[in-house]
């Protein structure tokens, strides 16, 4: 009897009110989340600090005010707003940009793996560490907080600009080495003899076909297909597959199953889920901006299918939009011509319901994640802290200086960004060497048909002339006679406009460089990710430490992973804000350039 009762009570969770402590509790967590957010991005533009001390607070390893299961819950609900963020990055993501800063982006993520590998092995001298386990404090040091990186760029609207593009794809790269380590510590972790080579080359093979696949189907499959069905709606307008394809609600079932669909995959074939949800957002972005799409008259009145007019409208409606969303005033949308005027002359009755990726990211995902996934997501990091155990004076001062190496680590990369303008001081060549020289050039311009006279006409005073021509706004006529110009230089510069005053080199900008090194320092969830991982599995422990607790080792690979969490964000946010506040300084005065030159471009 006893038996069939407790079989029926599991087959049905009994409902049960929550008492009172319990809806103050999570609804003071959810509700405070919000307000810290709010009040720190307006300060510093980096609110997720707030929210993981306040993780820190409500949690385990503070007031122990949530129980264990709200606990599981949130961080379940945490990760899913840690993929839908990488998925908005993967939506964001500028093709144009991307292809033409692809090597650089490389070059970064490699620095920002490499450095912080190579420096954990000084933790072979400090705490003692064997190789095995200064290889898993790097690994955990490598990577790089996706979730913090996307929030500080669509926090900062830089997610667009060539900056962005550069950090989120090194970030990515950083990412997904330092999620193959992940399923390699883990490996490695529950034994000592238990390496094998496929411990390393699954996961390796998994992510690098993943991201050779992906690219082959939406270049041999989606794209023709597209055109094929452009075709079909362009037969028959009024059809009903027409209709079908306009509405917003078939491209949220098209874009959550390609979502879905990519995470799965992923997940079986050994690899991440999060490279995954990146890949499907950037195929998403892809398919907008780089596949050509039917030209759709859309009526005042309901307006339900619009599409742009080319792959660059595209783009600029989802930048509009995500900035737009970031609490942007609805003038900045109005100044990129046609597109944006007929958008404009509809918001008075109906909004263009669009079926690009980003526009319908943020009509079905933005505000659950912002208000609530992404909150949990950076309370949940709070909850992983061992905030109790890591105040020992031996443990704060090696996690102390261990924190300055991988800051260090990750802020060379931003080396990659400085642009020296180093002039060479002019020297006279002997004869001889310039005849070595100049020989070779002269017998080329023969064999091209440029004659000797030709490569001889710009005369020393072409500088000047060039020059006074700028001045004075002459036909170009009058610009041939050069010597009779620059005689008569001083008296046509005093009655004409005044000229342009000599070229003065611009003062180096380290902005980019010093944000770009910042921002890749917060290490965020996948460091903890790893070094849970091989606290859990053992690969921290040695044989002299006790049992119970935790592992010195971990101690400071986590102190390095929150001190770099929480001094990368608030050093962007202090760049940020300095940076925005010379941008406007910028606009009330002509003589003055953009802090962040070409990276600061779309």
């Amino acid at each position: 009897m006893l038996v069939t009762m407790a079989t029926e009570a599991q087959s049905f969770l009994p409902y049960h009110e929550p008492n009172i402590v319990t809806i103050l509790v999570q609804s003071s967590l959810l509700l405070i989340l919000n307000v810290v957010n709010t009040i720190f991005d307006r300060l510093i533009f980096c609110g997720l600090l707030g929210q993981v001390f306040i993780g820190v607070a409500w949690g385990t390893p503070g007031g122990k005010w949530l129980g264990q299961d709200a606990e599981d819950v949130i961080v379940q609900l945490g990760y899913l707003g840690l993929i839908l963020l990488v998925y908005e990055g993967g939506l964001d993501t500028n093709f144009h940009s991307l292809k033409a800063n692809l090597f650089l982006s490389v070059t970064v993520a490699l620095t920002g793996v490499g450095f912080p590998m190579a420096l954990s092995f000084i933790l072979r001298s400090m705490v003692e560490a064997t190789p095995l386990q200064a290889f898993a404090a790097g690994a955990a040091l490598c990577s790089t907080s996706l979730g913090t990186t996307f929030t500080i760029l669509s926090t900062s609207r830089l997610s667009s600009t060539r900056l962005g593009t550069v950090l989120s794809s090194a970030a990515m790269m950083d990412d997904v080495i330092g999620l193959v380590m992940v399923q390699v510590i883990s490996n490695l972790g529950e034994s000592a003899d238990s390496f094998r080579a496929v411990t390393v080359i699954r996961p390796l093979a998994a992510s690098l076909g993943l991201a050779i696949a992906v690219p082959l189907v939406c270049w041999c499959v989606a794209k023709p297909l597209t055109i094929f069905l452009n075709g079909m709606r362009n037969s028959n307008p009024d059809g009903a597959w027409n209709k079908y394809c306009q509405r917003l609600g078939t491209s949220f079932t098209l874009h959550t199953l390609i979502l879905i669909g990519y995470i799965t995959g992923a997940t079986y074939a050994g690899t991440s889920n999060l490279f995954a949800a990146y890949l499907a957002g950037a195929s998403i972005s892809w398919w907008d901006s780089e596949v050509p799409h039917v030209e759709t008259n859309v009526p005042n009145t309901t307006a339900p299918g619009l599409v742009p007019k080319s792959p660059q409208d595209n783009s600029d409606l989802g930048v509009k939009l995500a900035e737009s969303s970031a609490g942007q005033d609805k003038s900045g949308s109005s100044s990129e011509g046609e597109p944006t005027n007929d958008a404009a002359a509809r918001n008075n009755q109906h909004v263009a319901a669009s079926s690009t990726g980003i526009e319908t990211y943020h009509k079905y995902y933005a505000t659950a994640v912002q208000r609530i996934l992404k909150p949990f997501f950076f309370a949940s990091i709070g909850f992983a802290i061992p905030i109790t155990d890591m105040f020992r004076g031996e443990v704060v001062w090696r996690g102390i200086v261990y924190t300055i190496l991988m800051l260090f680590a990750k802020l060379v990369t931003g080396l990659w960004l400085i642009r020296l303008d180093i002039t060479l001081p002019k020297t006279r060549l002997p004869k001889s060497v310039r005849a070595l020289v100049t020989t070779p050039a002269s017998c080329l311009s023969w064999m091209y048909g440029k004659s000797k006279k030709d490569n001889q006409n710009p005369t020393p005073g072409s500088d000047s002339h060039e020059l006074q021509s700028q001045a004075n706004s002459t036909s170009k006529g009058t610009q041939e006679q050069s010597p009779q110009l620059n005689s008569s230089s001083t008296p046509i510069q005093t009655t004409g406009t005044p000229p342009a005053p000599p070229k003065i080199k611009k003062p180096l900008s380290l902005y980019p460089a010093a944000m770009l090194g910042t921002a890749m320092t917060a290490r965020g969830e996948i460091g903890f990710l790893i070094a849970s991982l091989a606290e859990t599995t053992g690969l921290f422990k040695s044989s002299s430490e006790p049992s119970s607790g935790s592992s010195e080792i971990y101690l400071v690979v986590t102190w390095a992973i929150v001190l770099c969490t929480i001094i990368g964000p608030l050093s962007v946010g202090t760049l940020v804000k300095r940076v925005r506040r010379l941008q406007n300084e910028k606009v009330g005065s002509s003589g003055t350039g953009d802090p962040l030159g070409i990276w600061g471009v779309n």
